[in-house]
């Protein structure tokens, strides 16, 4: 009786949860999707095809039993679906709200492959999450003993996190270390509030500070207590600091005042969602209201920047992307949400430089073309001579990704191997480093990413230490 609740996409077609009207959700930063309704999100797990070699579960990073959970979801069994679906992943509902999953679970589906649609598994899976919430199956962690072990971790960002909930499960003492002043890394600060709400982020680092996690915030590795007074401190270390180093642009006009950091100019907004105070927000440097925005870059957060700007209420927002809409590396997804919001696309097109005496006031664009494959297989932009023009502008975020810091340098650990993108060398599969007791984990070591690929990155860390430990007598101070 069970299947028959199952494979029902041949009769029912592929919903999401709607919208908020675009002209709305745009001025403000709640969260643009509706829950579904009960119903509809057991009739839309009920069409998963329960396929042989499940295509969503291999494409995800962290190998969520996808299947399983969606049955269990269509049957009425939502607890027991809760907790296939936090088996394999510490984060469900963060992970329902951000992950990609056109490029992930939801674009290798197989019925999405026959034509059908996909099954719509992230807005399933934070429907249910939302709901273990608000019902209390999301439990304490409880350790069964406790450990006399200590595990330093640095960087309290999704990785960080991910390795702080796996070890206190098993009793270990664990501290983390971060520069801000709340924990969550790019969670907190770096995605804005229209796509994870921050009291979802908060939940869970409250549940890890119940369960014993210490937290040593505004605490800069390098200047306020060094890396190895940390080892020290110690039996093991994490490294999860993530990649914050902006990729600048070099073009003439760069260091004019209004041509800021996508991280500067998202973190300023966010934390005026806490209710902070931030001079830089509040004298108008990082406040798009009023201003004619271009934003430059195509992925994930370029689209945070060019949605976070039309909900303070730009005049203009325009996107500058040197390829075409098929090539970005942002979600697609994303962009449909920004055009629907009133982001104007410039796609082929690239900065040459920026004009203004003391303030930007017009980005010098130049046109391009996609010319012969490069060696990922992407075709390469080529510059249209004599095509530029002025655009006019009164902000322009540079949202072309992240770089590593230098740790060795900032630490004082020359002896740390990093590799010659200056992220941490680390076993891919341990995520041990060249340094005894040392592993790393997430951006810093595959560069700038996924927040999925960070918590597994995290999850491998915890067991890799697990192990070293059983293996390592104590030697942390008590």
């Amino acid at each position: 009786m069970a299947t028959q609740k199952m494979l029902k996409f041949v009769s029912l077609g592929k919903e999401m949860p709607n919208k908020r009207d675009a002209t709305l959700r745009a001025t403000d930063f709640q969260e643009i999707y509706r829950e579904f309704a009960a119903e509809k999100a057991a009739e839309q797990a009920s069409r998963c095809s329960q396929c042989g070699v499940p295509y969503c579960q291999s494409h995800c990073p962290l190998h969520n039993n996808i299947p399983d959970w969606l049955r269990l979801m269509a049957e009425g069994r939502l607890q027991e679906a809760y907790e296939i679906s936090q088996a394999t992943n510490t984060f469900p509902e963060i992970c329902g709200r951000i992950c990609p999953q056109d490029r992930l679970c939801e674009g290798n589906c197989v019925i999405e492959q026959s034509g059908h649609g996909t099954v719509t598994i992230g807005a399933v899976e934070k429907y249910l999450t939302d709901l273990a919430w608000e019902n209390g199956w999301v439990l304490p962690i409880k350790p069964g003993a406790e450990r006399a072990e200590s595990v330093g971790i640095i960087g309290a960002g999704p990785g960080g996190l991910a390795a702080a909930d796996a070890l206190r499960r098993k009793g270990v003492q664990v501290t983390v270390y971060d520069r801000y002043d709340r924990a969550g890394g790019l969670l907190t600060y770096g995605i804005p509030s229209f796509k994870l709400e921050k009291p979802v982020v908060m939940q869970r680092i409250e549940q890890l500070e119940k369960a014993g996690v210490q937290f040593v915030m505004n605490c800069n590795v390098g200047v306020d207590i060094s890396f190895d007074a940390i080892r020290g401190q110690h039996d093991a270390v994490l490294i999860a600091t993530g990649v914050y180093k902006a990729r600048d642009i070099e073009a003439p006009g760069v260091g004019l005042a209004g041509v800021v950091k996508a991280l500067d100019y998202l973190t300023a907004s966010n934390r005026k969602s806490f209710g902070d105070e931030v001079v830089e927000f509040d004298n108008g440097t990082l406040d798009a209201k009023g201003k004619r925005v271009v934003v430059i870059g195509g992925g994930d957060t370029a689209m945070d920047c060019v949605r976070t700007a039309i909900r303070q209420g730009a005049v203009s927002v325009k996107c500058l992307y040197r390829r075409d809409k098929a090539n970005m590396p942002g979600s697609q997804r994303e962009v449909q949400n920004a055009e629907e919001e009133g982001v104007d696309f410039v796609w082929l097109s690239a900065p040459r430089g920026f004009v203004g005496s003391d303030h930007v006031h017009g980005v010098i664009v130049q046109k391009m073309r996609l010319g012969a494959p490069d060696a990922s297989g992407r075709q390469s932009p080529e510059v249209i001579e004599g095509a530029d023009y002025t655009e006019p502008a009164d902000l322009v975020i540079q949202a072309l990704g992240f770089e590593p810091e230098d740790l060795p340098g900032q630490w004082d650990a020359a002896d740390l191997a990093v590799t010659r993108w200056g992220t941490v060398k680390a076993d891919f599969r341990s995520h041990a480093t060249n340094l005894p007791g040392v592993y790393a984990a997430g951006d810093i070591v595959r560069g700038a990413s996924l927040v999925v690929w960070a918590i597994r990155d995290g999850r491998e860390a915890a067991d890799a230490i697990l192990d070293y430990l059983a293996q390592t007598p104590a030697v942390a101070a008590e």
